[in-house]
């Protein structure tokens, strides 16, 4: 990797720092935390999906707290415009005249939490298409770039169906990853009970990772070794979902440089120095779970995404 040592060791404790401080509020959810900060590495986006309830949105803005990033919230409803998102221009008096400014909308922030964005129309979950896969936004014919780095973490719920959207397939391949957040155990939900209603305030968070610390490890990501084998076994997992009997429309290229990518990223934030099988096999479902499509045979039968790449691997 093009960084010494010293750097590459002081970054990963860093990483290491922002697990901790996030387990200050969240109670379990290792490989939640995990992925998460996985997607922050890649510079990606995701898309978290839980039952109510489950600490989506306290997650997401702790991360923001433990690291130098501006934050901001939509809360998706069916009657949001793309320009509540984006922003708009609007009139401004000042001396006498009257001259056109554009007022920023919430997407102009380094980590944006899309609240239940299936509930927003397609027309508004469009708008943050360009936003997400571009890093830029157009608005009044004019293109205006965001800020870097640039993350889109949104959550959606699957029950309580009636009046939702669901996202297309075009838009869900942006997301690099979808994390299912699962109830936690009886010991973690009796300590998460404990903790929060006590009346005692919330944890403090410290900010333990700077902007230009994340954009440096997000560099190192890319540059960790992955051996050819490996990288070829990431490549086949993706190519063998598009002739698997269980799956109707498989994966494309872009799920492969998500896997090989995510892996890296999970073996730099566990402090080593190269990919590993188990990186990969880690990582698949994550990253592909949101990109196949299984058959009426194997849906009428129970089999879900996640159950055909575990046939797979």
């Amino acid at each position: 990797m093009n960084g010494s040592d010293d750097e590459i060791d002081r970054i990963q404790r860093r990483l290491a720092a922002l697990r901790k401080e996030v387990g200050k509020r969240i109670v379990g959810q290792s490989d939640v935390i995990e992925q998460l900060l996985v997607c922050l590495l890649c510079d990606g986006n995701a898309l978290i999906e839980s039952n109510p309830g489950l600490g989506k949105t306290t997650l997401i803005r702790t991360v923001a707290e433990a690291t130098d990033l501006s934050f901001s919230r939509i809360q998706n409803t069916p009657d949001l415009m793309p320009a509540d998102i984006t922003g708009t221009e609007i009139i401004r008096e000042a001396g006498g005249s009257r001259e056109f400014v554009f007022e920023k909308g919430p997407v102009f922030a380094n980590l944006v939490l899309a609240d239940e964005i299936n509930r927003a129309t397609p027309k508004t979950q469009a708008a943050l298409l360009e936003a997400m896969q571009e890093k830029q936004v157009t608005t009044a014919g004019e293109t205006r770039e965001l800020p870097r780095p640039f993350f889109v973490l949104a959550t959606q719920n699957p029950i309580d169906q009636e009046g939702t959207y669901p996202l297309p397939e075009a838009q869900t391949d942006r997301f690099l990853l979808k994390i299912l957040v699962e109830y936690p155990d009886r010991d973690e939900e009796r300590a998460i009970v404990d903790r929060y209603t006590t009346g005692a305030p919330d944890p403090a968070i410290d900010r333990v990772l700077s902007r230009e610390g994340l954009q440096r490890a997000q560099q190192l990501t890319r540059q960790v070794p992955i051996a050819d084998d490996v990288r070829d076994r990431a490549i086949d997992l993706v190519r063998a979902t598009r002739e698997a009997d269980d799956i109707e429309f498989g994966a494309s290229p872009r799920a492969s440089m998500g896997l090989v990518l995510a892996a890296k990223a999970r073996a730099f934030l566990a402090g080593r120095s190269h990919v590993s099988e188990a990186d990969v096999e880690a990582m698949a479902q994550p990253v592909l779970r949101h990109r196949l499509i299984v058959d009426f045979r194997a849906e009428r039968e129970g089999i879900t995404p996640d159950d055909a790449v575990a046939a797979l691997l």
